[in-house]
């Protein structure tokens, strides 16, 4: 670890510290999570960070699918750039969400504009699997879960943004070019160069969506999303699971994992390097504790393994993959962002 991000996880330490307190007006007692971390049944952690893995194996599958039949490339290839794109972004940030296409096209000789695309278009899949599952999941749980209406309303609103994203998707894919010429109209006298980025961002839409030339890819994409955030949903229960000292979140639901991932994905959304990792396990904490009940020092444990499993697990991996592929983080980071 550099020096600065050194300073960054002090100064992530004095925040949670200072956030559990102001937060919770109580003593936050640091014996009980040094207690709670130890009584951690790792077997679930494990098992949280296999559905990772493999999620990143699914992705690397659904990119193959995503580039369409006139570029081929084996799915295996496609694999270690997933574990390198997303450990630089556990360890630089979301600015370095672009380095999974730039490695890709790096790797197969694709155009870097290209990958960009169907970066684009996997975003979408991305979203809409997640709303899906959101939707179907929370709209029907069970009447007696506690804080149903609030499940309730999660589960509708997800309904809502599932729809919105289909017909977004569809105007994107019939009327891409007038979307990004009324784009263009309409916010250049705000900003010409969001402008600009807005068109572009449109026309990557479309040019990815091109890319699916069959109903059956489009299925195998989709099918392929619910997999991954299946799996991601999954590593929340187990991340839950495996605070076995803490009844409320080691018997918790796959339904109520909802609400969890919902936060989680909610506060990654900007997300700064080193000292995010903090940011991240005081929200999820706050929201363990509100939502479910459990003690303060219990939902920090779980926020900290939530965020190992999902963010943390994966980086030696990734380091290694760069290693060998002989690419170096910062570098493709920056590159990726010109």
């Amino acid at each position: 670890m550099t020096k600065r991000n050194a300073i960054m996880a002090a100064l992530g330490i004095v925040l949670l510290a200072i956030g559990a307190w102001a937060t919770h007006r109580i003593a936050f007692d640091w014996l009980s999570l040094a207690a709670q971390l130890h009584s951690v049944a790792w077997l679930h952690v494990l098992l949280g960070s296999a559905c990772i893995y493999a999620g990143f194996w699914l992705r690397g599958v659904r990119w193959a699918v995503l580039l369409g039949p006139r570029q081929r490339v084996a799915s295996s290839t496609l694999v270690a750039p997933q574990f390198v794109g997303f450990t630089a972004v556990a360890l630089f940030g979301r600015l370095a969400d672009l380095t999974r296409p730039y490695l890709i096209a790096r790797r197969t000789g694709l155009p870097v504009a290209a990958q960009i695309a169907v970066y684009s278009v996997e975003r979408i899949f991305d979203l809409a699997a997640a709303a899906i599952i959101f939707s179907a999941t929370l709209a029907l749980a069970p009447r007696d879960l506690p804080h149903h209406e609030l499940f309730a309303r999660a589960g509708i609103l997800s309904s809502i943004a599932t729809l919105g994203l289909a017909a977004f998707a569809v105007t994107i894919r019939f009327a891409g070019d007038k979307l990004a010429r009324l784009a263009t109209k309409l916010l250049t006298p705000v900003s010409p160069t969001f402008a600009t980025a807005a068109a572009e961002r449109i026309l990557d839409f479309r040019a990815g969506l091109d890319t699916l030339t069959s109903l059956r890819e489009f299925l195998s994409a989709l099918a392929l999303s619910l997999l991954i955030w299946l799996g991601i949903a999954e590593s929340y229960v187990q991340s839950a699971h495996a605070m076995a000292a803490t009844p409320q979140l080691a018997t918790l639901s796959f339904t109520q994992s909802m609400l969890l991932m919902a936060t989680s994905m909610g506060g990654s959304l900007v997300q700064l390097p080193v000292l995010g990792w903090f940011t991240q396990i005081a929200l999820l904490a706050t929201a363990i504790h509100a939502i479910f009940g459990a003690p303060i020092e219990a939902a920090t444990a779980c926020g900290a393994i939530i965020l190992f499993i999902t963010t943390l697990s994966f980086v030696p991996v990734g380091l290694i993959a760069a290693r060998l592929a002989g690419t170096s983080l910062r570098q493709a980071t920056e590159q990726s962002t010109d």
